[in-house]
């Protein structure tokens, strides 16, 4: 009796130890399974095994009249809002405007014209502020009263803590009337018998004291809401006349333009500077047209070389600098086609005839189509940056 249970107990043991043992195989047979189903429904996630799509940007779903929009900047006749200027706002065709000492009779009817503009109601996508920009270098360059109460040169000698201040008053002072984007600081380094240097719009006669001290005002500007304007790019310093009345042709060396006039670019790019204007005048080292039309300087020099990320606009494109090289429509591919983004305009005929050159072009696909549409969404980008500001 007692062999017989102890058999018995031998054998509920063997068939516990059996039974364990299926139990861990089929165990491990739910986790193959497992497995197995995930890596599945993961490769399908991924489809043929690319990245998932990106969402798309706003730039990219816009039509082409709005698309075109965003790369231009229209002047405004008097205190009031013209309904071409206002029909072109409402459908989204501008992504701003320039305003002149015109504009701002007095502080009240400058603060009514831009409360009006931005009051204009703009297709759901496109409803960041528009972009008011105006001159406000200090000196002789202001269109209104108050700050900055030095010029360009006072503030170079008086040091960057001192620009710096003037930088973050005149931010106060453009807030209040509604203007979110100064033309300023000038970048160009002071040559003797050059137009900036005798205007007294150059921060210094070296790329480092202009770095010292014209990179503070626009970060005092910026700290304030305001986007500031590094200009002209790649420097004017050396031009004797202004671009507005006389063909400015630079002879200065691509070694010498790099080694100080676009020095300091650098300093500014490196402190998060918001646009940067290039100039119309023409640098014979890089090629025959204005800068703003050149790619070599609008994209190789300013985006790749400097490694600028921001927005780029051109100087005034109905000066005389321009007029050889065609009318508004001409200007405006050109300056397109180099990567500039902005293209400023002040007459409201000009930027409606740059608007339909732009359009027609794109639609025959001979502007380069993705290039344009980041062009356009850095300055999507900085609309919603500076509406944010404020």
């Amino acid at each position: 009796m007692e062999r017989a249970s102890l058999g018995r107990r031998e054998e509920r043991r063997r068939e516990e130890r059996r039974r364990r043992s299926l139990r861990r195989r089929r165990i491990g047979l739910g986790i193959l399974i497992g497995l197995a189903a995930g890596a599945f429904a993961f490769g399908a996630a991924l489809g043929d095994g690319s990245a998932p799509q990106e969402k798309p940007s706003v730039a990219s779903t816009l039509p082409l009249r709005q698309l075109a929009g965003e790369r231009l900047i229209a002047g405004v006749p008097g205190t009031g809002v013209p309904p071409q200027l206002r029909a072109a706002i409402h459908r989204g065709e501008l992504a701003g405007v320039v305003l002149f000492a015109a504009n701002f009779p007095d502080r009240a009817a400058g603060r009514r014209l831009i409360a009006q503009l931005q009051a204009i109601r703009c297709p759901p996508r496109l409803r960041a502020p528009l972009l008011i920009m105006v001159d406000q270098e200090g000196g002789q360059v202001k269109r209104v009263d108050g700050a900055p109460t030095a010029s360009a040169h006072e503030m170079g000698e008086k040091g960057g803590a001192f620009s710096r201040r003037q930088g973050g008053r005149t931010a106060v002072n453009l807030s209040q009337l509604g203007v979110n984007v100064d033309l300023a600081p000038v970048l160009d380094v002071g040559r003797p018998g050059g137009v900036i240097a005798a205007t007294e719009r150059s921060f210094g006669a070296t790329a480092k004291r202009v770095a010292a001290t014209a990179v503070p005002f626009a970060q005092g500007l910026q700290a304030g809401g305001v986007g500031a304007t590094a200009k002209h790019f790649p420097g004017f310093g050396a031009a004797r006349e202004n671009t507005d009345f006389a063909v400015q042709r630079i002879g200065l060396s691509k070694q010498e333009l790099r080694r100080v006039d676009e020095a300091p670019y650098r300093a500014y790019v490196a402190a998060g500077g918001d646009l940067v204007m290039l100039s119309t005048a023409i640098y014979r080292a890089f090629s025959n047209k204005p800068a703003a039309f050149t790619r070599a300087l609008a994209t190789g020099e300013l985006r790749h070389r400097l490694g600028f990320e921001g927005v780029s606009i051109t100087d005034a494109l109905e000066t005389v600098a321009v007029e050889d090289f065609g009318g508004p429509k001409a200007a405006a591919l050109a300056a397109a086609r180099a990567g500039t983004d902005l293209l400023l305009f002040t007459d409201l005929g000009s930027v409606a005839a740059a608007r339909e050159a732009l359009v027609a072009k794109l639609r025959a696909g001979s502007l380069d189509r993705a290039a344009f549409e980041a062009a356009a969404q850095r300055v999507l980008d900085l609309r919603a940056r500076l509406g944010n500001r404020g």
